[in-house]
């Protein structure tokens, strides 16, 4: 018998004057799973994060936590439920440490944070005393990483994070986010790209199109399924 979801959403809809970004997107994400969202640019991806995290605020439809509806709640108050976040482009205190950032994060999440390993966990231990403005690209995302972990979230939405990133930087985050997963218990949502790390890690992959969900499944089938290749190259797929 399945796990009942950790995160749930039901019909969820978002429309932008007379555009509908999200129409009638519903999902699940059980406890310890890593779900793939992935789709087109301007699909809706990460307006559904938005809402999830409560950036916005869906126009129709329920998410729910735990079995609790968390639809309304303020941003703030759905991350003290334990949902941690990460963005496409990172947003850590430019002219902070690596480490005050991710103190800071702790203090955030209630102080409980072991600060030491999280830098260790996401490998920036030996730049801990580098401003995060001395940071390259990968290691900024690797340190957002660390601030949303350090909320000690049991869910993290995670967008795009392998962005820009160099096969051997994207190998070294897709290893840190299994272990997230394995040694820490913490589900993630994850918005990214980069197929075969969806392909290699993901449970179960879900994709948006035009803010319609056209396929969910385990990543093989989906990756494969006429409809996703189309979304993604614009063409059908070519016979088998």
């Amino acid at each position: 018998m399945p796990a009942p979801p950790l995160l749930e959403g039901h019909e969820v809809s978002k429309s932008f004057g007379g555009l509908r970004v999200l129409d009638r997107v519903s999902f699940r994400v059980s406890p310890g799973e890593i779900v793939a969202l992935i789709g087109p640019n301007g699909a809706g991806k990460t307006t559904l994060f938005n809402v999830i995290s409560g950036l916005s605020r869906p126009g129709t439809g329920m998410i729910r936590l735990d079995g609790d509806d968390i639809t309304r709640l303020a941003a703030h108050a759905i991350t003290r439920r334990g949902v941690g976040r990460t963005f496409q482009t990172p947003r850590p205190f430019l002219d902070l440490t690596v480490e005050e950032n991710v103190r800071a994060a702790s203090r955030f999440g209630g102080g409980r944070g072991d600060v030491g390993a999280l830098l260790a966990l996401v490998e920036l231990a030996e730049v801990a005393r580098l401003t995060a403005r001395q940071l390259s690209a990968a290691r900024r995302r690797l340190l957002e990483l660390a601030m949303a972990l350090a909320l000690r979230p049991r869910l993290l939405l995670v967008d795009e994070i392998l962005g820009g990133l160099l096969p051997a930087e994207a190998e070294r985050v897709v290893t840190i986010l299994r272990t997230i997963r394995t040694e820490h218990g913490i589900a993630l949502f994850w918005i990214d790209h980069v197929v075969w790390a969806v392909a290699q890690s993901a449970d179960r992959v879900i994709v948006l199109h035009h803010g319609e969900l056209i396929c969910e499944g385990e990543p093989r089938s989906v990756l494969r399924d006429a409809r996703v290749i189309e979304a993604y190259l614009g063409r059908p797929a070519a016979p088998a």
